[in-house]
């Protein structure tokens, strides 16, 4: 099997769509409001023509790409280019700010892929079996999962609890459209294109994509002082020192935040961020521009991209809205995500282990060779930038089934979402509950039906406590720790 893996991934072709996958998302998440959920939706429409492995490495490399190149606009323009590069902002600038760009550049390079090769570690080690386990699953415990994954939007919205569950049951409710699973019902419309259900990614690009088109409008002709000025990029030996002791194990915090569904790299790049100056000799120089803050921002981000796939591939439960696309990818290519994926499609699984390996690579070489390359896209004008993001938003909803109905579809969640921007209502919330609401339902009934309407089949196995036990925590586990405060 290994020599198949080999084979797969080291095509010439397959390593070029790579390069050209991760080349695109550094430039995508460089450029401030296009996030790597904007980039690998938009240009997933063009993998449907390709092999599986060509595709999902391609939609990797992207993202890989991206969420490192959301630091090089962080740390010169004080601007996250994507949302997971806001706390290497905090101290990348202020190394700007003392003409010190290329080392802060260089530092989160290098931190970047050392976080990402940790996240392919765990990916390796813990998913086939975490797959195997789920080959245990039932309905009744499928049905327990989602259903957790669904409680994680009170813990993804915020202080905005009321807005994420309003967005995550509106997900839910679209999802429910169409032709019932499991008696066949058409519910809600009988329109041809949606007795299949919403299509999900039209949603996602509109969500994702057109509403940052709609938000990038307001100020499209505003002009912005960048300062490109970028000198030596490779660390010094003391440099290096930090990066080692930091990104690993900060990376290691941003796999495990990334298999919790929903949470995302931004939430890996801040919990880091703060661990790393939980544990500093001088948390006080935090912000001021130190070395470990910008290492363990962006080794925390780049963990995230390796553990977001791992409930992704086990369990076909998306780690984060990226996750969620390559759902769509595998399924486009007639591949369902879940344990039978290990048992079917090993050596896929284990090519997509090794093409995301390399991609972090990739993207390491890339960075530190063409870094003064990519920060010329800054300079990209608006007015060009802005009518190209809308033209592939069209395209990407349009090709996946050659309906003008999707296209639609996006228009309307593009609309919805730049207003829910406005509002402050997140939008990854509607996103589980697209993907999951089906999942939730569909096994619920099933188990119900298995079980003659006995609810005691979502209490009879070990796994089912365990996701319930883990339901509470999700629940109740805050409002615990803030009575224990207010007691003390």
């Amino acid at each position: 099997m290994a020599m198949e893996v080999f084979q797969n991934t080291l095509q010439p072709m397959i390593l070029l769509y790579m390069l050209l996958g991760v080349s695109a998302g550094i430039c995508i998440g460089a450029l401030p409001g296009l996030t790597a959920t904007m980039g690998v939706a938009l240009l997933l429409p063009l993998t449907f023509g390709m092999e599986a492995e060509a595709g999902i490495l391609m939609l990797l490399g992207i993202y890989v790409g991206a969420i490192y190149g959301g630091s090089i606009s962080a740390i010169l323009l004080h601007t996250p280019g994507t949302p997971a590069s806001a706390a290497t902002a905090i101290d990348g600038y202020e190394f700007s700010k003392r003409g010190e760009a290329g080392r802060a550049l260089g530092i989160a390079t290098i931190s970047s892929y050392i976080g990402g090769v940790v996240s392919v570690l765990c990916l390796w080690l813990i998913s086939p079996q975490l797959a195997k386990l789920a080959l245990e699953f039932s309905s009744a415990e499928f049905f327990l999962l989602a259903l957790f994954g669904l409680c994680i939007i009170s813990s993804i919205s915020g202080s905005d609890m009321e807005k994420g569950l309003m967005c995550g049951l509106l997900g839910i409710l679209i999802a429910t459209i169409g032709i019932d699973s499991v008696t066949s019902y058409i519910r809600f419309s009988d329109n041809v294109n949606v007795l299949s259900g919403v299509q999900y990614i039209p949603i996602m690009i509109g969500l994702f994509a057109m509403s940052q088109a709609f938000e990038s409008i307001e100020t499209i002709f505003d002009k912005e002082e960048i300062n490109c000025n970028v000198t030596r990029v490779i660390p010094s030996k003391a440099d290096f020192i930090t990066m080692f002791k930091t990104a690993p194990l900060t990376g290691l915090i941003g796999t495990f935040i990334g298999i919790v569904p929903g949470a995302g790299a931004d939430i890996g790049s801040f919990v880091s961020y703060n661990a790393a100056r939980s544990v500093s000799k001088h948390p006080e120089k935090f912000g001021t521009g130190v070395p470990e803050a910008v290492a363990a921002s962006e080794g925390g981000n780049n963990g995230v991209t390796g553990g977001a796939m791992i409930p992704m591939l086990t369990l076909g439960v998306p780690g984060d809205a990226v996750a969620a696309i390559m759902i769509g990818a595998l399924t486009i290519q007639g591949l369902t995500p879940g344990p039978m994926l290990f048992k079917n499609n090993e050596v896929l699984v284990y090519t997509i282990f090794f093409g995301m390996f390399i991609a972090n690579t990739m993207m390491v070489f890339l960075g530190l060779s063409c870094l003064r390359l990519f920060t010329k896209v800054l300079s990209v004008p608006k007015p060009i930038l802005v009518p190209i993001i809308f033209i592939l938003c069209v395209i990407g909803s349009y090709a996946m089934r050659n309906n003008l109905f999707d296209v639609g579809v996006m228009l309307v969640a593009g609309i919805v979402g730049y207003f829910f921007t406005k509002l402050k209502v997140p939008t990854s919330p509607a996103i589980l509950g697209l993907i999951l609401g089906p999942l939730a339902e569909e096994n619920f009934r099933t188990a119900l039906l298995k079980s003659d309407g006995s609810l005691i089949v979502f209490f009879n196995t070990p796994i089912c406590w365990f996701f319930l036990i883990l339901i509470v925590l999700t629940l109740f586990g805050g409002k615990v720790k803030r009575l224990i405060k207010l007691q003390k």
